[in-house]
């Protein structure tokens, strides 16, 4: 099914659906069942792809269910797949920073991130490779950077050099990654249009708000677009 635009939607924390405008759909980081902001959408029948951008539970908590449901490939780091792949996820695909992989009109490429890695299995936590990001190359639409769970580091500036995103979905809670500080700053590396901010507001500890990201970026003379928005919320590509 075609759809006329692209459209991200957030389902919480730092779970987000892309439909393209093929009607190609990627979940991203899916943790619905436990998710204090989970909106309680229900998901399509189709999903393309799941894109997992490292191992912690609030990244990773459905991502066997929902493979196993949909028939999807997951697509995650070489070591997190292995990890899938022994919990019976049929369809995997694990690749490392700096490749890419095609779904349907999407070319998926992953890129670093600064975080930390672990995944739960058989009761002990495990190394589960290292933390990426993704960034989604779209047929008719524009491009999108998922940061996933990062601190600002300076090679951003080379993913806005090679790949140029106009959207770019910022973790700003704090705590456990950058708060808004450190997002306006990134956001000013990667000269977005548009700064969809995820992984806030789940726990009392994620203090980031979009309204203190605005600020930010005011007193940084940054332009780039903050979409406020809340879990279920829906955005579209203009």
């Amino acid at each position: 099914m075609k759809h006329s635009a692209l459209t991200i939607q957030w389902l919480g924390h730092a779970s987000l659906l892309v439909t393209t405008p093929a009607g190609t759909t990627l979940l991203v980081d899916p943790w619905l069942e436990g998710n204090p902001k989970y909106p309680g959408t229900r998901l399509p029948g189709k999903i393309d792809a799941i894109l997992v951008t490292h191992g912690h539970s609030d990244h990773t908590g459905s991502v066997v269910d929902v493979a196993g449901k949909h028939k999807c490939p997951v697509v995650a780091i070489y070591e997190l797949a292995a990890m899938f792949e022994k919990q019976k996820v049929a369809n995997v695909a694990g690749m490392n920073i700096g490749g890419s992989v095609t779904r349907g009109d999407v070319t998926v490429t992953m890129v670093e991130a600064r975080h930390s890695s672990s995944y739960e299995f058989d009761g002990k936590l495990r190394y589960a490779g290292e933390p990426a990001g993704f960034v989604l190359e779209i047929e008719n639409a524009p491009t999108v950077y998922l940061a996933g769970d990062t601190a600002v580091f300076s090679d951003m500036k080379l993913i806005a050099e090679m790949y140029r995103p106009e959207v770019v979905a910022l973790p700003i809670g704090d705590f456990y990654t950058m708060g808004p500080k450190q997002a306006a700053v990134a956001a000013g590396m990667l000269v977005a249009k548009t700064i969809l901010p995820i992984h806030w507001g789940t726990f009392p500890a994620l203090t980031g708000t979009p309204e203190k990201l605005k600020e930010e970026l005011g007193l940084r003379g940054t332009s780039s677009e903050v979409v406020a928005w809340q879990p279920g919320d829906v955005w579209t590509a203009s």
